[in-house]
């Protein structure tokens, strides 16, 4: 039988691997079947080798079996992928097959009896069935892990890191917020469900989970959000520089964002500290939430439920979208849009005649319909 085993000494590690014949007598071929292991370090330890002999296979603590320890699924696919050859997790950090209590209790928003994250590592494996190049990448980033929070956790550090910001501190620190609060869990399988939904260039979950920077953004700033209304202000600002270094779209940690977001291709995207997002709502590149000048107090936009705002549009001060309105794009707003109008132009006005502007009765930011009802005869002076 095959244990895993982790061994700490003089911070070096390293992963012993046993293999036992009856009466737990080592095998004559495990010595052989050690040497040629590879070895697991986070980016931040000093990936130094182990010299494994004889003596000191013996003086290890082996590891033993009881009915909580369980070798991880993505274990068991060693064979055919071959992933653990150049992976630097830490077996630390893989995490255990967790039991069908904690899965029942932890498996939040279940459709139809799959949950999301069960389908992104469906997803994961499909991918890697048509390009086994990428094994070691989806490894680290989605199969080695057995929950959501921990594959986020992982991927938002190596993505916000530097020479000075070790992803490993920020992994501890993502990975705290997330576990703590299941709210933010289910933001995240609502923005991803958005994205798949809204945006035809999505191809499936785990492409929006690993490469769109606008869903990767809003669950940053989830995090920054938790942490600034903690009063960790520091560490929420931090995030938010790292954000905008990384993605190029700048969210104040003090602002409140909604679920079902999308924030489509999101590049330029500037969100100030009191503006208020709704759920359900999509907006565009190059969109501005903010204020009119230097004066404080509650002073960003306020954005309804299912509400659509096109690339390049600017709503400033505090004033309102209302619930499914429609913002052109290239529009500069300063004034309140009332729920299910469109408002187009600079400054912006709304279509239909005075008095009566044309109402939708549809969900724009599900429709991602940027046109209709938009033409040029039916500006309202």
């Amino acid at each position: 039988m095959l244990f895993l085993c982790s061994s700490m000494k003089t911070k070096k590690f390293s992963i012993l691997t046993s293999i036992f014949h009856h009466h737990h007598h080592l095998h004559p071929q495990s010595h052989k079947f050690l040497g040629s292991l590879p070895h697991f370090y986070a980016s931040s330890y000093p990936q130094t080798l182990l010299k494994h002999t004889p003596k000191q296979h013996h003086e290890s603590p082996l590891c033993t079996h009881n009915s909580r320890t369980q070798v991880p699924e993505s274990i068991k696919t060693l064979k055919s992928y071959n992933l653990y050859q150049n992976s630097c997790i830490p077996i630390s950090k893989i995490h255990t097959e967790s039991t069908p209590e904690h899965d029942s209790a932890n498996n939040l928003d279940l459709d139809d009896d799959h949950d999301v994250w069960l389908i992104m590592k469906d997803e994961a494996r499909s991918d890697l069935d048509q390009e086994p190049i990428l094994k070691n990448y989806y490894f680290t980033s989605i199969l080695s892990h057995n929950t959501m929070e921990s594959a986020l956790s992982h991927h938002l550090s190596i993505k916000l890191s530097n020479l000075t910001l070790p992803s490993a501190t920020l992994h501890e620190l993502i990975m705290g917020v997330l576990t703590g609060d299941q709210e933010i869990l289910k933001a995240v399988k609502n923005d991803l469900k958005a994205v798949k939904e809204r945006d035809p260039a999505c191809l499936s979950y785990v492409h929006c989970f690993l490469h769109f920077k606008g869903f990767l953004a809003c669950q940053a700033h989830r995090v920054a959000h938790k942490l600034w209304l903690q009063n960790r202000k520091i560490l929420a600002l931090l995030i938010q520089n790292r954000v905008s270094e990384a993605f190029a779209l700048d969210i104040h940690p003090g602002a409140k964002m909604g679920s079902g977001l999308l924030l489509d291709h999101a590049t330029g995207v500037v969100i100030g500290e009191t503006a208020v997002v709704g759920d359900n709502v999509s907006i565009l590149h190059n969109v501005t939430l903010g204020g009119t000048g230097k004066s404080g107090g509650d002073r960003h936009p306020k954005v309804g439920d299912g509400v659509l705002i096109g690339a390049g549009t600017c709503v400033l001060g505090n004033v309102r979208i209302g619930e499914g309105a429609k913002i052109g794009a290239g529009s500069v707003v300063v004034k309140d849009v009332p729920a299910r109008t469109t408002a187009v132009g600079n400054p912006a006005k709304l279509i239909g005649e005075k008095g009566n502007p044309v109402k939708h009765d549809k969900i724009p930011s599900h429709t991602m319909d940027h046109t209709s009802h938009i033409e040029f005869y039916d500006y309202v002076v």
